[in-house]
């Protein structure tokens, strides 16, 4: 990788005001393995693709449960996933023991949000190499929120990260006005949508690497067995049977929008 002297550590600023360690952490999250979230006016939806290091090796999972109104996809490092993840855990359990209410989802994300900040102002640390998508439900509705390793983080109706995410994105601005009024299978059926536009060239969906969680009102966190999942997948694959034979061109034939490079697992 290039390397110069500014690189060094994250308090440093070059010339031309960039801080290079902020932006390897934020290209770390772009390589990653594609994740993205949706919600409608009562359920949040995370889907993920789950890469395997070899034929051998499992594959890994990159939706974690956080609370029973709260989830999280990541793209990125791991390792860093899973230090926050242990923390945002522990928030909500001292939140709950507290106050004896589930913590909000926006308040819990300005507290990653600024722990991830924290790791930007000392030269002893680094930036979490990690972007998260939180999918959560409160008193307020269905929420989704990202966030960055330089402790920025916006809300969202739909969003997707990670490698090739380029090509989901284009499917969700395509389709956002009418998430608001889907039902959870038709929410479910969009995200795989998606998410096949950015593996299809690579890839088909299977139960074996796809992920797909959902919470909402009067839905507590819940991933899908693989029996629930094939129902969905089965569904994705007659649709693009019948535009094979009705002579459509379908979405993977198209070039990549972000240049057709393959994701990368960064672990």
């Amino acid at each position: 990788m290039f390397r110069n002297q500014y690189d060094t550590d994250c308090i440093t600023w070059s010339p031309q005001g960039r801080i290079f360690q902020i932006e390897y952490a934020m290209e770390a999250v772009k390589q990653g393995t594609p994740v993205l979230g949706l919600r409608s006016a009562n359920h949040v939806v995370l889907c993920s693709f789950k890469r395997a290091q070899s034929e051998l090796a499992a594959h890994q999972k990159k939706i974690f449960k956080i609370d029973n109104h709260l989830g999280i996809g990541i793209s990125g490092l791991t390792a860093d996933a899973r230090g926050l993840s242990d923390y945002m855990r522990n928030e909500c359990l001292n939140h709950k023991y507290i106050y004896e209410t589930p913590m909000k989802v926006g308040r819990l994300v300005a507290q990653i949000g600024d722990k991830s900040q924290q790791k930007t102002q000392r030269s002893s640390k680094r930036p979490y190499g990690v972007g998260l998508l939180v999918g959560g439900y409160d008193e307020n509705g269905p929420h989704l929120f990202e966030t960055c390793p330089s402790g920025n983080y916006f809300e969202y109706k739909a969003m997707a990260i990670g490698g090739r995410s380029q090509t989901a994105k284009t499917y969700l601005e395509k389709h956002f006005d009418s998430f608001a009024a889907c039902d959870l299978p038709s929410l479910i059926q969009h995200a795989l949508e998606a998410m096949n536009a950015t593996t299809a060239s690579d890839v088909d969906l299977s139960v074996k690497n796809t992920s797909v969680a959902v919470i909402g009102k009067d839905q507590d966190f819940k991933e899908l067995s693989e029996d629930e999942l094939q129902g969905y997948i089965g569904k994705l694959k007659s649709k693009e049977e019948s535009r094979a034979a009705a002579g459509d061109v379908p979405m993977e034939d198209a070039p990549p929008a972000d240049g057709g490079a393959a994701p990368m697992d960064t672990n």
